[in-house]
């Protein structure tokens, strides 16, 4: 796999989720249960445009 990449699946519930890997093939997130394979698609969506602007919070603290 040369670039992270989104995967939408069904769960054993028949729900759609998608996860996104990592370049190496590793999971590095994963979503919710969605009714609808045009929700999950919104999903990533909003994670592709969300994820720039999050902060980062340290609960360690």
């Amino acid at each position: 796999m040369p670039q992270p990449q989104f995967e939408i699946f069904k769960d054993t519930a028949g729900k759609f989720r998608w996860r996104l890997r990592a370049a190496n093939g590793e999971p590095i997130a994963a979503s919710e249960a969605y009714s609808s394979k045009a929700a999950c698609q919104k999903g990533i969506e909003t994670v592709r445009t969300a994820a720039p602007k999050a902060v980062v919070q340290d609960l360690t603290k």
